[in-house]
């Protein structure tokens, strides 16, 4: 039996390596396909690079930025998509303060401050738990290092100007999968559930003792769950 293409959409400001336990894991029953979400800064303008990338039909698995860009990508192309997996992300625009939040922190970065903005993001990237795990935190330190300042620059605006897709979950028709961590600190469960209730049979699953990187901070739970995804929904 082929394998299906498997294209999996890192968040902000991660790379390939958020997805290395599931690119090794589900190389069995997918091809893995890391997208780059990392070129442009607009939702519209990162999903037409990724569909120009992409062969022509595919399961997609986003996290965070990466689900924004997912959500963008069912808007431009559904017939592509095969299967959707959304991953510690959220349907809703930004609000004000988040908008400030994101300026300010390009602000720091374009002052060479990245560091102090990556260590003020850690508590609410990862469960309070990992922030001693020091081969996890210099794996998403390392990661934000190589995406760099003016990606993340291009990913903020990206994310600030984005739309509400919302109104447009219940149109969605394929195999769904909403996945989210327990503590995520930046969109909880129940903004998932939200999403879960509004796309048709779509399945949600929360992992315990789990923020916000779930790929990364219970990697066997996440790629236990995406491979039963990819299998048989």
């Amino acid at each position: 039996m082929s394998r299906p293409p498997l294209i999996l959409l890192p968040g902000m400001p991660l790379d390939a390596a958020l997805w290395d336990h599931q690119t090794e894991c589900l190389a069995e029953v997918a091809e893995p396909l890391v997208g780059d979400v990392t070129g442009h800064d607009s939702m519209g303008a990162l999903a037409r690079a990724v569909l120009d990338a992409a062969p022509r039909h595919f399961l997609l698995a986003g996290l965070s930025l990466g689900g924004y860009v997912a959500l963008e990508i069912l808007r431009q192309a559904p017939e592509r998509v095969m299967k959707l997996a959304l991953l510690n992300t959220s349907a809703r625009p930004d609000t004000p303060e988040q908008t400030a939040n994101r300026r300010k922190a390009v602000d720091l970065a374009r002052q060479g401050r990245m560091g102090a903005v990556m260590a003020g993001m850690l508590p609410r990237l990862i469960h309070p738990d990992r922030l001693a795990d020091r081969a996890l935190v210099g794996s998403i330190q390392a990661q934000a290092e190589r995406v760099g300042v003016d990606a993340f620059a291009r990913q903020q605006a990206a994310i600030i100007a984005r739309p509400d897709s919302r109104p447009g979950l219940p149109a969605i028709r394929c195999p769904t999968l909403v996945l989210c961590g327990r503590e995520d600190a930046i969109w909880p469960v129940e903004v998932h559930a939200e999403m879960a209730d509004a796309i048709p049979g779509a399945r949600l699953a929360v992992i315990e003792e789990c923020g916000h990187l779930a790929t990364m901070e219970r990697p066997q739970a996440t790629t236990a769950l995406l491979r039963d995804w990819v299998l048989y929904r």
